[in-house]
């Protein structure tokens, strides 16, 4: 799907009520939130509740007395962070009375980057994020997310065991969801700690 650019006339119209702006908002992020969710989540209806959420909290702070976004530029960024937020609450929720799979805890996948990049800003965040870890953990991100590389290629460079390779991705996406979730609470100081669940162990 084409990513759309947001601009603050659009959000003005949606805080008014405008009725193509609400219908292309909804339109829009379902798709973009079930490319987030689809393989983050065991079920459509899981889906469909996080999403749900995601826009009941999105319009709450949309129509709050400080009108919740300040840039419209980076309104799919805002609402991809609000998403985020929730599906954390929802692992946290899970985690009181089953066992996450390994699939749930690997939250950072080249999706949910794809996701992140819905503006220029955005794109320049999710590289910075990555050029401030170990330079061996940046290269196999960069490789895995950017240039969408061969596992058995990556290995021969990095003269190791494609086994291994796992191992360190898995690793260094771990790092990378740590670093990006500190920088999300920089980017929103305005949210309070609530807004910002730790992950599932």
């Amino acid at each position: 799907m084409d990513l759309f650019t947001f601009d603050d006339e659009y959000v003005r119209r949606l805080r008014e009520g405008d009725r193509w702006t609400e219908e292309h908002f909804t339109s829009y992020f379902q798709q973009i939130l079930l490319i987030k969710l689809r393989r983050r989540l065991p079920s459509l209806d899981a889906i469909d509740d996080v999403r749900q959420t995601t826009f009941v909290r999105f319009f709450e702070k949309l129509h709050s007395p400080d009108g919740g976004i300040r840039d419209g530029r980076r309104l799919g960024a805002y609402v991809n962070s609000i998403c985020t937020n929730v599906l954390f609450e929802w692992y946290r929720k899970a985690n009181r009375t089953e066992p996450l799979t390994d699939e749930h805890l690997d939250i950072v996948t080249l999706e949910d980057v794809v996701t992140a990049l819905l503006n220029a800003e955005e794109t320049e965040h999710v590289r910075t994020v990555i050029a401030d870890l170990p330079k061996r953990d940046a290269l196999i991100l960069r490789a895995h997310f950017f240039e969408q590389r061969r596992p058995d290629d990556l290995s021969r460079e990095l003269r190791i065991k494609p086994g291994y390779l796992r191992v360190l991705l898995h690793r260094a996406k771990d790092k990378f969801r740590k670093s990006w979730r500190r920088n999300v609470t920089r980017m929103h100081p305005d949210e309070t700690d609530d807004d910002h669940p730790s992950l599932p162990d």
